[in-house]
């Protein structure tokens, strides 16, 4: 008989913050776009902070565009944000054997779809404007297929 996996706990609170504005909800979302089904939480408030901790600067986390969003809050308070958003289905929380990870919920991934394809599209046009990487497709290669043709139809949609 195989041995009973210990979980690793975890409790949500809010600390009765009622709503958050859209602006910081894609932004909870976009710093744990590198993070789902991989780390948890606490990771996910370090990326928010600003940390300069080893792993943050090992798993390239710095890079995130919503790095330090929230250097001006504690890290408690940080926390209370990102419960906020598991606790009303933004984002939820799956285990991987014994420890807790980050996932969207479906409602989570339409927003950060969309926050998401608007960065390629800002990238294309950055590109665009230079001209240092035009046809450079190397941009696209680790992207989302669905991404790229939101960015796309968006773009197509502005001219």
């Amino acid at each position: 008989m195989g041995r009973k996996v210990r979980r690793v706990r975890y409790h949500l609170d809010a600390k009765g913050i009622n709503s958050l504005p859209f602006e910081e909800l894609a932004a909870i979302l976009r710093g744990a776009d590198d993070l789902i089904m991989r780390d948890g939480r606490n990771l996910l408030v370090r990326i928010l902070k600003g940390s300069r901790e080893k792993k943050v600067l090992e798993l390239n986390l710095n890079k995130s565009p919503v790095y330090g969003f929230y250097k001006h809050l504690s890290k408690d308070d940080i926390l209370a944000r990102i419960d906020w958003a598991i606790i009303n289905g933004f984002l939820a929380i799956e285990y991987d054997y014994r420890l807790p990870l980050l996932v969207y919920t479906a409602e989570g991934w339409e927003i950060e779809k969309d926050t998401y394809s608007n960065e390629l599209l800002q990238g294309f046009d950055e590109m665009l404007e230079t001209g240092s990487q035009l046809f450079n497709m190397n941009y696209l290669k680790d992207r989302n297929r669905a991404l790229i043709i939101i960015a796309e139809e968006s773009r197509g949609n502005r001219q």
